[in-house]
Order: C-alpha cells, then structure tokens, then sequence
C-alpha cells in the first residue's frame, strides 16, 4: 500500500530511530517498500539501511533529487517522504490509513497529507516553535519535509513531483498541491532537535520564515540556498 522514501546523508545516528518506527505497520502490511536513497554518506548509513530490510539507492547528493529518484523506484499507489531524523509517533498507521481510505473510496478529493510537527526537546523553545508550525499549518496548509508527506501516487505525479532545486523542494511542492489538496493528519512526526539546538532555536525559525518570504516572492531559489548556507546543487 505504501512505500516509505527516506533520503539520507550521512544519516546513522538517527536513521535506526527512524525505521523502527516503521516496523508495526510493515508487520501489519500497511507499508509495503522502504527506500533509502543515500547522497553520499561517509558513515554507515547505507549498510544500516541494508541490514534492516531497506531497498537502499545510492546517487549524488542533493535532497531533490534522491527524493525523485525514490519515487520513481517506488512500487505502491501511496508515497510516504519521510526525513531520516523523523520518527513516526506509535500508532500513526491509524491516522494514515483512516485518511488514505477516504481518499480511495472517494469521500474527499484526492489530497496529500502531512503530519503534526513536534520536537523531541523539553522547554519553552521547542513547544513555541511547534505552536508556530501548527498556526501555520493552519493557515497556509504548507508543511514542512520534517513533518513527512503520504501522497497517492497518481496525485504526486500529476502535479510534477519534486522539482530540482537545492532548497526548498518540500514547500515548492506543497504550494503547487494547494490548500485544498493538503490535509493535516493527527498523528505526530517527532523531528531531532539538532539542528535547532545548533543554531538556535528562533535564528533557525527566523530563517527559516524569511527564506519561505522571499520564495513566496519569487527570489530565485540559488540565491535562497546561500541564504541557508548551501552552495547550489551542481
């Protein structure tokens, strides 16, 4: 029913997390494929992918990119994109496959869904930070990639996919899918705080916003990236 596309860099300290949480509805026969599409890791990350049962892909590095080819190695009418340091609360296949039934039998239009953003962190920052995230999810119904994306595959292809760009891919695709074809589910994906703790919390945020500004402007992702402090993908 589903396959689960997960690109990894260098990804070994969270990625064994992040598959285990996929062992119950593997059991259960909800997910049917796990693909992990490695851009290059310099650690263990695509043995640890193979040991656990994984389809392991390995391409040059550039998130848009290993996402896209997962895809079109994917088997399943579902699509789920799943980061490698996102681990699915227990019990998230209910709220999946609860959503993914009424697209099927045609009780709501054919839509995306994403999950509810949480940080696995205690204090203050992080639970503003996910209030932020579920006010904008709110309004704008744009999540991010760390939130994961279950999409039926007939519906990822007819809006062009993932294009290739080095930032941003995960917005620009929301965006082309619109509000009224983006559901949030109540299940929660549980993001690493690492790369909030390292940059800080509200500096990432900011970032974070600013940069979404200036695509929503039409600011040319190149310049977007630098921003981010990634030089573009050759």
């Amino acid at each position: 029913m589903i396959s689960v596309v997960i690109p990894t860099r260098n990804s070994e300290l969270t990625l064994a997390a992040t598959l285990s949480a996929l062992v119950p509805s593997a059991i259960d026969g909800i997910v049917r494929q796990v693909i992990v599409v490695d851009g290059g890791s310099t650690d263990q990350t695509a043995t640890l992918a193979d040991l656990a049962g994984a389809d392991v892909i390995l391409t040059a590095p550039g998130r848009a990119g290993q996402l896209a080819e997962g895809a079109a190695k994917a088997r399943f009418p579902w699509l789920l994109f799943l980061n490698a340091d996102t681990v699915l609360e227990e019990g998230w296949e209910r709220s999946a496959t609860a959503f993914m039934r009424r697209v099927d039998r045609g009780e709501c239009a054919p839509s995306a869904g994403a999950f509810t953003f949480r940080l696995d962190d205690k204090g203050i920052a992080p639970r503003l930070i996910e209030r932020l995230a579920h006010l904008r999810c709110k309004l704008s119904r744009v999540p991010y990639g760390d939130q994961g994306l279950l999409i039926p595959r007939q519906l990822f292809d007819a809006v062009g996919g993932y294009k290739d760009l080095p930032v941003l891919e995960d917005v620009d695709l929301a965006r082309r899918l619109g509000r009224r074809r983006m559901q949030m589910l109540d299940a929660q994906a549980i993001a690493s705080p690492e790369p909030y703790r390292r940059d800080g919390y509200f500096r990432r945020s900011l970032r974070n916003q600013a940069c979404h500004a200036l695509f929503g402007l039409g600011v040319p992702v190149t310049m977007i990236a630098r921003i981010y402090g990634m030089e573009p993908a050759a």
